[in-house]
């Protein structure tokens, strides 16, 4: 069965094509650009490749897979948007998988932090077991995140996060991976996986590989924003005339 991921959640547009087979994967074939603002420029393009590379075509796939994020809302949405029209002008199911478990399940046995760029000098992270996750996602500075490791209880954390009890960042992760991970390593203090920075198209796929194997029905690609836009409503005008 023949699938097609797609990621916009970090600086990077991923695509990939990914066998999925009754008992694993198989035939990875991956395309990536790291570039903030080209999303919507490079992720078709990307597509058309890995297409190319594999010498299949569109009707090819039996599913698409998308990274939900976290991630900056422009970026995020090109990736969610481009998913579901395929899958509709295809009549294939969606399935969407949160970004940051994908890096999870990438970074392997152990306890890791996941943390990838949010912007506004922030991350999005969470925290994984074995490759399952523990805790989060979230949104917040650094600092609060290296904070909420060791144990630290503070108004700045963010609310509904798991705490855990006193004990050391390296108690609680042994190390960390995500371009968050890599622009703040010095502020978490646990040694970073600098190969493992982007969402793998062939994890996104492994966590949605049973959906897939059982035919479940497509899914809304719900986005996860965790907080509020730049953009709002304007207010109402004022009177020009007093």
């Amino acid at each position: 069965m023949l699938v097609l991921a797609l990621d916009t959640a970090t600086p990077a547009s991923t695509a990939a094509l990914v066998e999925v087979t009754p008992d694993g994967l198989s035939g990875v074939t991956e395309r990536r650009t790291v570039d903030p603002r080209a999303h919507g420029e490079r992720l078709a393009p990307e597509i058309a490749a890995v297409l190319a590379d594999a010498g299949r075509r569109p009707r090819d796939l039996v599913a698409i897979v998308a990274g939900l994020g976290p991630g900056p809302f422009t970026g995020l949405r090109v990736g969610l948007a481009t998913a579901a029209s395929m899958g509709q002008a295809l009549g294939i199911p969606t399935y969407g998988v949160c970004s940051l478990d994908a890096l999870g399940r990438a970074a392997g046995p152990g306890r890791v932090l996941i943390a990838t760029d949010a912007r506004r000098r922030e991350v999005y992270f969470a925290t994984y077991a074995d490759g399952v996750r523990v805790a989060g996602p979230e949104v917040a500075k650094p600092a609060d995140v290296a904070a909420l490791l060791r144990g630290a209880v503070g108004d700045a954390l963010p609310a509904g996060v798991l705490i855990p009890g006193e004990a050391s960042v390296s108690g609680l992760v042994d190390r960390a991976a995500g371009e968050g991970a890599l622009k703040y390593g010095d502020v978490f203090g646990v040694p970073v996986e600098e190969h493992l920075l982007y969402p793998p198209g062939a994890a996104l796929v492994a966590l949605a590989a049973p959906r897939i194997r059982e035919g479940a029905p497509s899914e809304i690609l719900t986005p996860l924003y965790l907080r509020r836009p730049d953009a709002v409503e304007p207010a109402a005008r004022k009177p020009v005339l007093t």
